[in-house]
């Protein structure tokens, strides 16, 4: 019986040390995943921000009242009600 029990508590490690590599694993993927969404999102607003610049007025104008009509909650900056 006392055998019995030993085995079955360094199976019980062994999965405990397994189940803990696994989820330091998984949480350095997800700091991982964080910061390249972090530096995408970076991007992305840069490469906007730079768009807004090379545009004309004209295109600016177009372009904000392509967002008002894409926006169903909003009629010229104010909430429908």
């Amino acid at each position: 019986m006392k055998d019995k029990i030993e085995k079955r508590i360094a199976s019980l490690k062994a999965e405990f040390e397994s189940g803990k590599k696994t989820l330091s694993d998984l949480e350095a993927k997800q700091t991982n995943i964080r910061e390249t969404l972090f530096r995408i999102s970076g991007a992305i607003q840069i490469l906007e921000e730079l768009l807004a610049e090379s545009q004309t007025p004209e295109e600016n104008d177009a372009q904000n009242l392509e967002e008002d009509a894409a926006s169903p909650l909003t009629k010229r900056g104010e909430p429908y009600g």
